[in-house]
């Protein structure tokens, strides 16, 4: 049991220490008894106090702790420490409260007010600060207006002025004729100390005075006489002698909201709470004095505008005021203690809230907290601490104030040693220093280490820290691997162009081992424009314009020459700028009530700099600029009318709309009545109107800023008598069904006799029997479509008219419900099938169909459609119960639903369209049984708007024999609502890390499928994509992962592949495929045999690939004919004219190509002709290092003459890819070159793999040394010149990546590859490496070459082979 603990307590500080994240900093080491964590918090706090000069006052304080030394408690008032040893007025009790035994207030001499805060210290262990209190002290009492003779008629109200300090307000009183003067509700003293006297009677004349008591002295007002008289009779116009003021108010106070207004005949006064009327029957609300509200114990949704209303028969008045509620701050979450240990990272969270929201500061230890690059606020309120060091320990409180109050909260932080908890030593051995760390990723803000296994792993999954510290900077952080055998990590937000240091650390069962040593990387540097303008603040002055201001960059990096001021209408969505040369700006012609964010970018003579954060402002509201819309009118009976309208259009309701206004009159008469209804109703029924008189109405839209214009006069007249509904209505004169395969479509008309109301239809339906189901529909309505309906049945539908009296007559009809395997399309123009071939008694004068249709295309999602109707006057003013029915679908072949409105006016929005499409409208008239045909159709686009999908389908395929070559493909969003000008495609190694973070791709066009080149081996890649229109970018897919292979394939292993059955899987040393699925870096006791094998393995091969050249030689020498004897003769003796290159006695002596892995290259000329659809991103993705050879070649200096003549061969030679090694090829019938791979073997070049190349000036299939032998010639072929097509033509666009070269690889130098920001990137210096041919040749390169030799140049050939026999001797057994 004793080892099964140990080994837990063990485990649990292992998990510890590997965690970064704050949750599991919480738990480090829990169990350890060596650091508990101290109970230390106060218990009373100081409270706000109001004081009287000359008298005592007392802030109260104590703390509880358990440490063995009791806290001691100091004092700091206005943030600074008290010093009180030698004070006699001031001292701190034994429970650390403060006593002022004498309060000392002048007007020039105030040293008790201020706001006091107690800190509790216990040694050796940290202090905590409470909440602030403030301490004020009552001035003298000094009156800002005092009360004068009035007098008031009998019944009315009056009020005696009377205002002192607003900190004296409860100390005052009122006296009537030098008698304490009770206060009741009718009788009642304002906020401000004047008193109220409402519904006054004889009683109440006399002499009033207000005093001031009990703050040190007492002051009394003027006495002023109040005179009562009779009432006449006469009006009196309404006055308001007191109205409410804005206030603010704490929750669970009271408020009482002033509102006394006089006049004759008396008026009543209610309250309005926004567009709600405040009744007393709630029980917190009262009113007191006439008409002043009392609000008790108030809450958060008490905020808003309370409006008074006083009203009698003659005019009415009012008044409002905002109301606001404060809530004091509360924690949502508290700061928790925390455990760590040294270099790791934590947060203290510290979640409140409060009405207005509360300012959130950190305090460490009594002492404000200042952000720093290692003290930082995240997430709004949490505090971060970074590298954690020992002096870090101690007491964190979060402090959270606004105007309603402030709160603290504390925790404490525990720093542990590695070793603490009275574990045992390591149980075994650990595992050695990390290998070879590189810096293979160097950017402005974050760096990518990667490392090899330890030497000595002492395990199999080891895990790996990397710490890292800012140079001149103690404070060291850490990072941990994501999973088990990983090695590499990302370390991100650093600062730009700053020096770090880096060391890893491994760790196995047994716990951390060796550090290696510290790599010194710097960042690179950013470009040096400004940082963003702080205090960016914009202010609506109007409800058309906005005042904006900004402070100066804190990092300018040089002088402001502009600034930039970017603003969007968020309703729109297009953002428009505009130069500014100062730090102030008012703009001007804006939309009003209308949201904006405006966001301000400086520029200095680098450019732009970083834009600030967003600030979004609404403007001021105004009243309504327009009518509202599609005004109708409907005659109910003979004495009601009912009125429909719609909102103004957005753009011109200028604010929140809070009611309509609806003026009518009678005939022509110029006296108006007037109605107002609240709120958001959109329809209003006038009723008790005279019979067969015609009526004028028109309705305005009201803001809180007053009433907008109104609409055109509309004229209608009521009936001279009501329709007939003493009885039931009579039988629909139609009814028509048309099955489908789910539903049957009814259409009807309605009875003949119209004299009868109709309130509705009522619709039956069931199989066999039409009482199953039935519906009820509007009178107005003519078709219905019954769904969910069975196939092939047979149903029976019943329809009836109804009104108030009951159902009318039914008619009958049956149908049966079509086969599933009907290719009837359900989606058919109702109309079509039922208003030309269904009518069932045609009209003989048809109306005429409505003409003019237009579309107007207001946004992306609505069009307006508006027409004339002959059939009216020229007024075009509908006085009867028409209607007109507006259908409209798009023109997509494969979507024919149509979708249709009914509406009484000459126009119509459709809306909930979608984005980019046609749409065909039409319009037709209905007036009671009289329909026209439909009109000419008119044709809108909507305006595109963003996609509103991400691009679908995205794949990641690796293309074929280039690992470090991947492909994406996928396909248009389904929701493009445009025309896709181009994707966006982002990939990184870290799924979760920030967008800006991530490497970008644009692909131009509508192409569905990029290539992205020179990816890092054995790397899991994520990729999102982005599609654009010309309105913007859309959102992103989802991201895809990708993993490219372990080990880069080469040309070699291609032609293994292709012309050899797959191998077995082998030693390390022969060249069969890798095996994705081996482990790599496996250490045990077989390591130094399997060496052994692939020397033994090496010196094989060499030797039999020596023995099979000089026997393809041989043979290969023998293959003459007279015939090329002839031509060897002919070529031979013609002149220097010759369209090849020199002759037989120009040849120079063989030039070796040697391919190996540490060779020195030059720098190669990029391609004479690259491809016109590549897709150029100047981002490196990897870092390749081509060594020198070694000093064995060097020595040599006829080896050293022969790699100078391959350079000179090569120099042109246009390439950006690696030389893969080629392999002999069984097909060939003579090598034509000769490689030494890195192992020394020898392979022929001619593969199935290559592509052929060409001198410059050769054409094309031709050998660039016609008389050379197929021995001599080593030169590496040359791709043809510009004027001849390349072969190098991938179909796909690539981004080419190019490779860099460097010196050789040394502990202490850092190889890093630039990643610039978008942008600002730099391109790296094109390095390329010459490639051996990619597509088949075979025997075309030899297809020209004159193989016939005379006997004794053979045997000069046969000396120089052996001549390189022994070179290459040399160079395989070089040390």
């Amino acid at each position: 049991m004793a080892e099964r603990g140990a080994l837990w307590l063990l485990s649990l500080l292992w998990l510890t220490f590997l965690s970064t994240e704050t949750s599991a900093a919480k738990h480090v080491d829990k169990g350890s008894a060596a650091h508990p964590f101290s109970p230390f918090w106060l218990t009373v706090e100081p409270q706000d106090t109001l004081a009287i000069r000359g008298n005592s006052a007392l802030l109260n304080c104590s703390a509880h702790s358990d440490a063995a030394t009791p806290a001691r408690i100091e004092w700091k008032k206005d943030g600074t420490f008290m010093s009180l040893v030698s004070d006699e007025r001031r001292n701190i009790l034994p429970d650390g409260s403060l006593l002022f035994t004498h309060v000392v207030h002048s007007k020039h001499n105030k040293p008790d007010e201020g706001t006091y805060q107690c800190v509790a210290t216990i040694d050796n262990l940290g202090s905590i600060s409470s909440r602030t209190a403030r301490l004020s002290v009552a001035g003298m009492p000094r009156f800002v207006s005092q009360p004068s003779a009035a007098s008031v008629r009998l019944g009315d109200s009056q009020v005696m002025a009377c205002e002192v300090n607003s900190d004296l307000v409860p100390f005052t009183r009122w006296e009537k004729d030098r008698q304490p003067l009770e206060l009741s509700s009718r009788l009642v003293q304002l906020p401000s100390g004047a008193l109220v006297i409402s519904n006054a009677s004889e009683a109440d004349a006399g002499s009033y005075r207000c005093l001031v008591e009990n703050v040190g002295s007492s002051k009394s007002s003027d006495e002023a006489q109040l005179q009562t008289l009779p009432e006449t009779g006469e009006d009196r116009k309404l006055e308001l002698l007191v109205q409410p003021s804005p206030v603010a108010k704490v929750t669970g106070s009271s408020v009482l909201l002033p509102c006394v207004v006089a006049g004759f005949p008396a008026p009543h006064i209610h309250w309005m709470f926004g567009d709600k009327l405040l009744d007393e029957s709630e029980g917190r609300v009262e009113m007191l004095g006439g008409g002043s509200l009392q609000i008790y114990n108030l809450t958060e949704e008490d905020t808003g505008i309370y409006t008074c209303v006083a009203e009698n028969s003659n005019s009415s008045i009012e008044a409002q005021a905002q109301l606001t509620i404060q809530v004091p701050p509360q924690f949502v979450k508290r700061p928790a203690n925390i455990y760590a240990h040294e270099s790791m990272d934590i947060v203290f969270e510290c979640e409140v809230s409060g009405s207005p929201a509360p300012t959130v500061k950190w305090v460490k230890n009594g002492d404000a907290v200042i952000p720093s690059d290692y003290f930082k606020i995240i997430k709004e309120h949490n505090l971060q601490v970074l590298g954690l060091v020992k002096s870090d320990e101690g007491f964190y409180q979060c402090l959270a104030e606004n105007d309603a109050g402030n709160i603290q909260s504390s925790a404490q932080l525990i720093i542990l040693d590695h070793g603490s908890g009275g574990v045992a030593g390591p149980a075994g051995p650990t595992p050695s220093a990390p290998r070879d760390v590189v810096a293979s990723l160097v950017s402005t803000r974050f760096i990518k280490l990667t490392w090899r296994q330890p030497a000595e792993p002492h395990g199999d999954e080891l895990t790996y820290s990397v710490f890292y510290s800012q140079e001149g900077n103690s404070r060291e952080r850490v990072v941990n691997t994501s999973r088990p055998g990983e090695m590499q990590v990302t370390i991100q937000n650093l600062m730009p162009d700053s020096k770090y240091r880096f060391r890893v650390v491994a760790h196995n069962s047994n716990g951390p081992g060796e550090s290696s040593a510290a790599l010194r990387v710097a960042t690179q540097a950013e470009v040096q424009v400004p940082g963003p303008a702080p205090n960016l603040q914009a202010v609506s002055n109007t409800p058309t314009s906005m005042s904006l201001s900004w402070d100066k960059p804190l990092t300018g990096n040089g002088e402001i020459l502009t600034y930039k001021l970017y603003y969007t209408d968020k309703s729109v969505g297009t953002e428009q700028d505009v130069d500014i040369d100062g730090q102030s700006y008012t703009l001007t012609g804006l939309k009003k009530n209308t949201e904006y964010s405006f966001r301000v970018v400086a520029n200095n003579k680098h450019g732009p700099g970083v834009s600030t954060e967003d600030v979004t402002v609404r403007t001021l509201s105004d009243v309504p600029s327009a009518p509202p819309q599609n005004l109708t009118l409907e005659v109910q009976n003979s004495r009601s009318i009912m009125l429909r309208w719609q909102p103004p259009p957005l753009s011109g309701q200028n604010g929140e709309i809070t009611g309509y206004k609806i003026r009518y009159r009678k005939g022509s008469r110029r006296s108006e009545t007037a109605d107002t209804i609240g709120g958001t109703q959109l329809y209003k029924l006038i009723d008790g109107l005279e019979r067969g008189t015609e009526y004028s109405f028109r309705v305005s839209a009201m803001t809180v800023n007053g009433t907008g214009p109104a609409t055109e006069w509309i004229t209608v007249e009521t009936f001279e008598s009501d329709l007939d509904e003493s009885r039931v209505p009579d039988q629909p004169s139609s009814l028509h069904v048309r099955p489908l395969v789910n539903s049957i479509v009814v259409s009807w008309t309605p009875p003949e006799n119209q004299d009868i109301v109709v309130r509705g239809y009522s619709i039956g339906y069931g199989i066999g029997s039409p009482h199953a189901q039935t519906i009820k529909v509007d009178y107005k309505q003519r078709y219905y479509t019954i769904e969910n309906l069975d196939p092939s049945s047979h149903y029976v539908i019943t329809l009836k008219a109804f009104n108030n009296v009951g159902e009318g007559i039914p008619v009958y009809e049956s149908a049966i419900t079509r086969p599933q395997s009907d290719p009837m399309d359900p989606d058919v123009d109702l109309y079509e099938l039922f208003h030309a071939p269904y009518t069932p008694v045609p009209d003989p004068t048809p109306m005429m169909p409505p003409v003019g249709v237009q579309a107007s295309v207001l946004s992306h999602d609505t069009i307006k459609v508006t027409w004339a109707d002959s059939s009216l006057p020229k007024s075009q003013k509908i006085t009867d119960n028409r209607y007109y029915t507006v259908r409209w679908k798009t023109n997509i072949p494969a979507n024919t639903k149509v979708k249709m409105a009914n509406t009484t006016s000459l126009n119509h929005m459709v809306t909930a369209l979608k984005p980019n499409t046609l749409y065909e409208f039409s319009v037709m008239v209905t007036k009671g049984r009289r329909t026209s045909t439909w009109s000419m159709t008119a044709q809108g686009t909507t305006f595109e708007t963003i996609p509103s999908s991400s691009p679908k389908d995205v794949t990641v395929v690796s293309k074929e024999n280039k690992p470090r070559t991947i492909i994406v493909n996928w396909q248009p969003p389904s929701e493009a609502n445009g025309k896709i000008t181009g994707y966006i495609i982002y990939y990184s190694t870290d799924v979760n890390a920030e967008v800006h973070d991530w490497v970008i791709e644009p692909v131009v066009g509508n192409r569905l499928t990029h290539q992205i080149q020179e990816l890092t081996l054995d790397t899991t890649y994520y990729f999102k994509i982005q599609a654009r229109n010309s309105k913007g970018m859309g959102p992103m897919s989802e991201a895809v992962h990708f993993r490219t292979p372990k080990t880069e394939s080469s040309d070699k292993m291609a032609n293994d592949q292709a012309s050899n059955p797959p191998p077995k899987p082998g030693p390390p040393g022969n060249h069969n495929p890798v095996d994705t699925g081996t482990s790599v870096g496996k250490s045990g006791v077989g390591g130094s045999e399997s060496h052994i094998l692939v020397i033994v393995i090496i010196i094989s091969v060499g030797a039999f690939t020596i023995i099979v050249v000089v026997v393809g030689a041989f043979l290969c020498t023998r293959r003459t004919t007279s015939h090329q004897k002839k031509k060897r003769a002919a070529s031979k003796s013609s002149n220097g004219s010759h369209k090849y290159k020199g002759n037989s006695k120009d040849l120079k002596p063989p030039d070796l190509w040697i391919h190996h892995e540490r060779l020195e290259l030059k720098p190669m000329d990029k391609s004479p002709e690259p491809n016109p659809v590549m897709t150029e991103t100047p981002i490196p993705r990897t870092s390749q290092d081509i060594t020198p050879a070694d000093s064995g070649l060097e020595s040599n200096p006829h080896l050293q003459q022969r790699r100078n003549s391959y350079r000179e061969s090569v120099r042109n030679t246009p390439s950006s890819e690696p030389l893969p090694p080629a392999t002999a090829s069984s097909q060939a019938s003579c090598p034509s070159e000769i490689l030494a791979d890195p192992e020394g073997s020898y392979h022929g070049s001619t593969t199935a793999e290559e592509e052929p190349s060409y001198s410059s000036n050769l054409p094309p299939h031709r050998s660039a040394h016609p008389h050379a032998h197929p021995l001599k010639s080593f030169a590496v072929p040359v791709i043809p010149a510009s004027s001849h097509p390349s072969y190098e033509s991938p179909a796909l666009p690539s981004t080419p990546l190019l490779a860099q070269t460097g010196p050789p690889t040394h502990p202490h130098v850092v190889k890093t590859a630039s990643i610039g920001t978008l942008g600002r990137t730099r391109t790296p210096m094109a390095v390329t490496v010459p490639n051996a041919p990619d597509v088949p040749e075979t025997s075309k390169m030899l297809e020209d070459v004159d193989n016939s030799y005379e006997p004794d140049e053979l045997t000069e050939e046969m000396a120089h082979l052996e001549g390189l026999m022994k070179d290459l001797n040399a160079i395989t057994t070089a040390p």
